[in-house]
Order: structure tokens, then C-alpha cells, then sequence
């Protein structure tokens, strides 16, 4: 795809029991990593929407889309344009309905990861617009189970770096047209599959480390799940 703009589709900010980023923290660091903008996307909470006027303001031409991470019965689902969240915890199948009466854009996430995606047989049937094929914290082999189930169910494929530290914000995003300018155009170019996913998962060490950061987070929580 030529004429593109990269845009992070996975982002957590403090609204996310597992992140302490600032929204503006988030944007300011766009430029470095070749960003033009990034979705919110925190866990069962759209707190962190209403923020995202004031910061088009302040970052002319910064591109957001609002969304939620979803924790459905059988994994994590991406929910874009909207501006409330589902009851989390209930069946993927109730939670796409719920989305789809908004007019609402879904996506697994991460459908291949041990924990919080949905495995192969909901990856390969769940009524849903889009996979993440190209997470920032899944291994390579997750994330390429993930496209080649995409490219088998015609279904576009996206990536996101799953945020949760500045450090995170790149490693995985989505290419979109250069002349996207709105989240309907962004929601639109999806649905379109005018899209590709770019970047990369976490190699060995790297996941180690993370799987030592989620399990220290886990035990702040009181072993809470998300």
C-alpha cells in the first residue's frame, strides 16, 4: 500500500487497571515511532473517551478512535466507535449482537494467545468484521495462526501494539490511506479492507519479561482478572 499513515489500533491508558499512560503522554510520543494516531482501547471502560476532543485541540491532525477492549466469556474482543462499553464477562456471541445494534466495528483480539483469546474454533466462525493478526505482545507464531485465519475467512487483518507502557507504542499498528482524516474514515477503511498490519509480536525474551510484569500486576490485583 502505497500514500499510508500508520496508526497504533490497541492502545490502554490509566482507564485500564494495567496501564498508568496518560492519553496526552500517549499522543506526545506519536511522532517518535511513526505514528499518526492510535485507538483507546481499555479494558471494559470507555473512561477514557470523552478525553479525546480535548486532544485533537492540542495535536492538530492526531487521529483517535474510540473503542473498548472487551472481556467476553471466551476471550478478549476489540469493539470500535463507540461510547459506552458492553457487560464484560458475557458470551462472545451476546457481546457482537450487543455491538452490532451500535453499528459497531469488531475484532478479536490477539485470538490466538493462551490466555485471553478465543482459540481456533471461534477465530475460524465468530461473526466478526476484522482479526488482530499482528499484536505487539503475542509471539510470532500466535499472530501468524491469526492471519493466515484471516486471509482463509477473506476478513481483514489489523494490528495494534497492545499498550500498556510508552515502550509498547509502534511495535505493532495498522496501515491505513494517507487520506483518512476521522474515525469513520478509519472505521470505514477497515470494513474495506484498505488496510495492513505492520510490525511485530515479542520474541522470546521480551515475553518473558512481560509475563513477569502481568504476573507482578496480577498480584497488585488481588489476582483479579481482567
Amino acid at each position: 500500500m502505497t500514500g499510508t499513515v500508520r496508526v497504533d489500533l490497541h492502545v490502554h491508558s490509566a482507564h485500564s487497571p494495567d496501564s498508568r499512560l496518560r492519553l496526552e503522554e500517549i499522543a506526545n510520543h506519536l511522532p517518535f515511532v511513526g505514528l499518526k494516531g492510535f485507538a483507546v482501547t481499555d479494558h471494559n471502560t470507555v473512561a477514557g473517551i470523552p478525553e479525546l476532543s480535548a486532544l485533537r485541540s492540542t495535536f492538530p491532525g492526531l487521529l483517535v478512535l474510540p473503542g473498548v477492549e472487551v472481556s467476553t466469556a471466551e476471550g478478549h474482543l476489540l469493539v470500535y466507535g463507540v461510547t459506552e462499553a458492553p457487560i464484560p464477562h458475557r458470551p462472545l456471541a451476546e457481546t457482537l449482537d450487543w455491538a452490532n445494534a451500535r453499528g459497531a466495528l469488531a475484532v478479536l483480539a490477539h485470538p490466538f494467545r493462551f490466555t485471553h483469546g478465543v482459540g481456533r474454533q471461534l477465530a475460524g466462525t465468530a461473526a466478526v468484521h476484522a482479526l488482530e493478526v499482528r499484536n505487539g505482545h503475542s509471539s510470532t507464531v500466535q499472530n501468524g495462526r491469526a492471519e493466515v485465519v484471516a486471509a482463509r475467512r477473506n476478513l481483514p487483518g489489523i494490528g495494534g501494539s497492545d499498550v500498556h507502557e510508552l515502550s509498547d507504542l509502534g511495535r505493532a499498528y495498522t496501515e491505513f490511506p494517507a487520506e483518512v482524516g476521522s474515525a469513520d474514515d478509519l472505521l470505514d477503511a477497515i470494513r474495506h479492507r484498505r488496510v495492513e498490519p505492520g510490525g511485530h509480536g515479542l520474541f522470546w525474551p521480551g515475553r518473558f519479561r512481560w509475563g513477569l510484569r502481568t504476573g507482578a500486576r496480577l498480584v497488585a490485583r488481588g489476582f483479579r482478572p481482567i
